[in-house]
C-alpha cells in the first residue's frame, strides 16, 4: 500500500515550508493568494488530507456538526428526514467535517442537550429540523452565539428580506402548484386540498400554492393519519362527487385518499401525495419530491461559507441567509 503524502511533501512540491502549508490548511487568509494557489495545487496533486485529529487539537475546534435525530414513530413520511441526515453526513464528510446525532423527545428536551455538547465543546455548529411558529431552539441557540442554520424558515413575518437566522426549506407552495397545474392540464375540473388543521407553517404553505393555482374544489382539513384521511375523504367524494383530482399535503394523507378513491370506485380521480416516499412509489401514486440532498448542499454552503470553514454567527443579509429548495413533481 503506498505511503500516505504528508505535510513535508506538500512542502516539497510546493516549494515553501511546512508551517506555510500548515497556514494554508489552517488560516489560508493569512497566505498571500499566489502562494496559497500554489500549495492548493499541490495538495490536489498529491491527494494528501490533513489529520482530523491533529488539526482538531491545534485549532481547538471538534469540526462538527450537531444534528437532532427524530425518535422513531413510524409513519410513511419520516423518510424524508432520514435522507437528509444521511446526505447531510455524506457531504459533511467531503468538507472535512463529521456529524454528531443526538436523540430528543421535545425541543426543550432538545435545548438541554445542545447545552450538554456545547459545554463539552463536542460540536461547532448545529443544525436544527421541524422549526415552528415560537419555536424555543432558534432564540436559545442565537443568544449562545452558536453557529446553526435550520431545515424550516423562522416562520416570522418576513422570512426572507430580515430572517431571524440562516434557513433552508423546500419550497413548499411550489410543489403543490405543480401539482394542482398538472391536474388542471389534465382537464381535472374541480380539485381538492386534502391538509393539516390551519396553524402549522408547512402545511399552510403546501395549501397556499394549492389556492393559487385557481384551484376549483373543497378543503378538506385531517390530523396526519392514514385511516382518519381515508375516513374525511370517503365523506367529502359523499357530499362532492363532482371532486376529480385530490391534492394532498403529505403521502400519508395521499394513501388515506387513495384507499377511499378505490373503495368509492372512483378510477377517475387521481391522487398526488407529497414527500414521494416508496410507499407511493409501490402504490403507483404521484408525488412531489422534497429532493433532501440538495436542502443538505443548501444547510452546508450557509454554514460554512466559500472557504469550507463553519462560518462565525452573523446577522443574516437579504439574499444570502436562505436556501429555498424547488421541489419536483414525479408523475407516475
Amino acid at each position: 500500500m503506498a505511503k500516505a503524502p504528508t505535510v513535508d511533501d506538500v512542502a516539497r512540491v510546493a516549494g515553501v515550508s511546512r508551517q506555510t502549508v500548515s497556514n494554508v490548511v489552517n488560516t489560508p487568509d493569512i497566505v498571500r493568494e499566489a502562494t496559497r494557489l500554489r500549495v492548493e495545487a499541490a495538495i490536489a496533486e498529491l491527494g494528501y488530507r490533513p489529520h482530523a485529529a491533529a488539526r482538531r487539537l491545534r485549532t481547538r475546534r471538534s469540526s462538527t456538526i450537531g444534528i437532532h435525530l427524530d425518535p422513531y414513530a413510524g409513519g410513511i413520511s419520516g423518510v424524508v428526514l432520514d435522507r437528509f441526515v444521511h446526505a447531510l453526513t455524506e457531504r459533511a464528510g467531503e468538507r472535512d467535517m463529521r456529524v454528531l446525532l443526538y436523540a430528543a423527545r421535545t425541543p426543550e428536551e432538545e435545548i438541554a442537550r445542545l447545552g450538554d455538547l456545547i459545554e463539552g465543546g463536542e460540536v461547532d455548529a448545529v443544525v436544527i429540523t421541524g422549526t415552528f411558529h415560537g419555536d424555543p431552539r432558534t432564540g436559545w441557540l442565537l443568544d449562545r452565539a452558536l453557529p446553526f442554520v435550520s431545515f424550516g424558515r423562522p416562520w416570522g413575518e418576513d422570512d426572507v428580506e430580515a430572517p431571524a437566522h440562516l434557513w433552508v426549506d423546500v419550497d413548499g407552495a411550489a410543489g403543490t402548484r405543480a401539482a394542482t397545474a398538472h391536474l388542471l392540464a389534465q382537464d381535472s375540473q374541480r380539485i381538492a386540498f386534502l391538509g393539516w388543521p390551519a396553524g402549522s407553517g408547512t402545511g399552510d404553505e403546501r395549501e397556499r400554492g394549492w389556492r393559487e393555482s385557481a384551484a376549483s374544489g373543497p378543503r378538506w382539513v385531517v390530523e396526519e393519519n392514514v385511516s382518519a384521511a381515508r375516513d374525511v375523504v370517503a365523506a367529502g367524494l359523499a357530499a362532492d362527487p363532482g371532486v376529480t383530482g385530490i391534492v394532498c399535503a403529505s403521502d400519508s394523507l395521499a394513501i388515506g385518499a387513495h384507499l377511499a378513491v378505490t373503495l368509492a370506485g372512483r378510477s377517475d380521480i387521481t391522487v398526488i401525495g407529497f414527500d414521494n416516499t416508496p410507499a407511493v412509489e409501490a402504490l403507483g401514486l404521484s408525488s412531489v419530491e422534497q429532493l433532501p440532498e440538495k436542502v443538505a448542499s443548501g444547510a452546508l454552503d450557509l454554514l460554512m461559507g466559500e472557504n469550507g470553514t463553519v462560518v462565525a454567527p452573523r446577522a443574516p443579509t437579504a439574499g444570502a441567509a436562505h436556501v429555498l429548495v424547488e421541489p419536483r413533481l414525479v408523475v407516475r
